[in-house]
Formats: structure tokens, sequence, C-alpha cells
């Protein structure tokens, strides 16, 4: 078995950990509790291990390819988590949800499993626009209870949604004493992570990752972008279901 939480079909629920800035861009970090959960059926599935809490339905288009719709969590921003933000008063972006679509193709190249996933998800609150989110993930090691793979990941986002998280209003302007500033659609960050699993028994594993993204377009010259690049680093405990 290759890269648990992310390459493999088994069903898998259990409690997490996450360190991450407290935005993209912020040099503050937080730590979070998260849930790790993975399970794929046929119609529906639900997962964290794609970068986003989804559930939806899909379908089998031909072996090894399915196609969807997703409803998702949107994280937002919130003041209190950086100390940047809460010194020049820039108000919070709600936490909410996005709804989309989706398709992707899992294929076995030898011992290798690589997946790519395609993503639209566009935010409920209209005015917090839309993201598409490509990544491709392969399976690189395997040896006894442990394995390992590798994800990448870039997202593009239309000019709601990159000025939603990163622009400045004037009217901000005036009480932040930050620069206004109008964020337009592009490449809002890509990113590149390596995954692990180590089996604790039949049933119990350890899973894990560590990321690095680097913001790109408007966003990375955001007033509101202490830096380009962050990481994020995330450990749980999961049960496997059906063994």
């Amino acid at each position: 078995m290759v890269a648990l939480a992310e390459l493999s079909n088994e069903t898998i629920l259990g409690p997490g950990v996450i360190s991450r800035p407290a935005y993209d861009g912020s040099n503050s970090q937080v730590l979070e509790f998260v849930p790790v959960v993975r399970y794929l059926g046929e119609p529906w599935f639900v997962r964290t291990t794609q970068d986003v809490l989804e559930a939806g339905a899909w379908m089998a288009l031909a072996p090894g390819l399915h196609a969807g719709a997703q409803i998702a969590y949107e994280p937002g921003r919130k003041t209190s988590e950086s100390q940047f933000l809460e010194s020049h008063d820039v108000p919070d972006v709600d936490r909410g949800a996005s709804v989309g679509l989706q398709a992707e193709w899992d294929h076995m190249f030898g011992p290798m499993p690589v997946t790519l996933l395609v993503r639209l998800r566009q935010h409920t609150d209209l005015n917090r626009g839309a993201q598409i989110d490509l990544r491709p993930s392969a399976g690189v090691f395997g040896a006894g209870p442990v394995s390992a793979g590798v994800y990448a990941q870039v997202t593009w986002a239309d000019a709601k949604s990159a000025d939603s998280l990163y622009g400045i209003t004037p009217l901000e302007s005036t009480v932040t004493g930050l620069p206004a500033f109008s964020a337009g659609s592009g490449w809002l960050f890509a990113r590149f992570g390596l995954l692990a699993s180590v089996d604790l028994s039949k049933e119990w594993a350890v899973v894990g990752s560590m990321e690095s993204r680097r913001l790109f377009g408007d966003a990375a010259h955001s007033p509101l972008a202490e830096c380009v690049s962050n990481h994020y680093a995330s450990v749980g405990l999961v049960y496997r279901f059906g063994k």
C-alpha cells in the first residue's frame, strides 16, 4: 500500500492535527485539529485527503475515471490568528462552503499508483468567486509498514475569489492604513508536498504530510502578503475499515 491517505481506496477515519499559516501569505503559524477521513463509494464520497473537506456523488465513466459533484468547506481568514491582520484591523473573511464539479483519474504504472484530480469550486457566496484545482499525486515508495508519495497542486482563482482574499477596498484602506489594492484573476498558488503512512497494525496507521506553498500573481503582490512562501505539516491517527 502506498500513501494511504491520498492514494489508497481504503476507508479511513481518525483525528489529526495540522500546522498551517494563518492564511497563505502570513508569517503567523497556527496549530489546528482536523479530521482525517476518506470514503470512496459509489455514488457517494467524503474525504479530507485532497486538500479540502468535501463530500458529494460521482460515477465511473471508464476504468479508473470518475466524475461528479461536490460540496466543500471553505476556511476563510480569521484576523485573530494573525498578528499582522490584528495590528491593521483587517476584517475577517467568513468561513463558508462551495459547490462544484470534479473529475479524477486513477491508474497504476507498474507498482506506482498515480492520481490526477481536476476540481471546480464555486463559493456559495457569489461575491467570493470560484477556483479551479489541478492536483497530480503519485506513490513513490513502499517497504514493509512504511509508504510514501508526492503531490503537487496549482489553483487558479477568478477575480472575485482573488480579490475577496487579497484585495483591500478604499474604505478598508482608510481603516487599516494599508494601500487600496484590487486583485485580478490568475494563478493563486502552487504547492508541492510529501505524503507518508506507517502501519501500526492491521487496522491502525499513522499518516502525515509536509507541504511548501507559494503565492503567485496579484496575491503575491497584495499588501496582505507578508511573504510569498508558506509551509504546512500534518499528522493523523486513522482506523482502516474493512481490514
